[in-house]
């Protein structure tokens, strides 16, 4: 006696849902998030430090905020479309292991950047 399993499968209807799900909540995101850049930019120009490092790492953790947010949103869509679980596994582990070579680029450049910080806080320090 053999058994044939059909492959889970979501229907069109809750697919169609779960894709609009996504899309609005990317939207909503995008929006939260150029709020707060315009607002972080806002105080950078009121307090003269958007030409300084520290200016320059608000604005990079904005920019990789953007990138993980969209590269997880580019994920859930995808999730969405899938048929089976091994294909899941696979979007999943491809995305893993994107999201750490990111990280991993991310980290030296704001290690980069702590040490511009540093070195503006000395020359101010300096002068004072």
């Amino acid at each position: 006696m053999t058994s044939t399993q059909k492959p889970f499968e979501i229907p069109t209807e809750m697919r169609d849902f779960a894709e609009k799900g996504v899309q609005n909540a990317r939207t909503a995101f995008g929006t939260f998030l150029g709020t707060a850049r315009k607002l972080a930019e806002t105080v950078q120009t009121s307090t003269h430090t958007s030409q300084t490092g520290m200016g320059t790492a608000v604005a990079r953790g904005f920019d990789y905020t953007e990138q993980h947010a969209s590269a997880t949103f580019d994920l859930a869509e995808k999730l969405v479309r899938t048929t089976d679980v091994k294909q899941a596994l696979e979007l999943q582990g491809e995305y893993m292991r994107n999201q750490m070579s990111a990280l991993q680029s991310q980290a030296k450049e704001f290690a980069t950047l702590s040490d511009s910080i540093k070195a503006d806080l000395n020359k101010a320090q300096a002068k004072s």
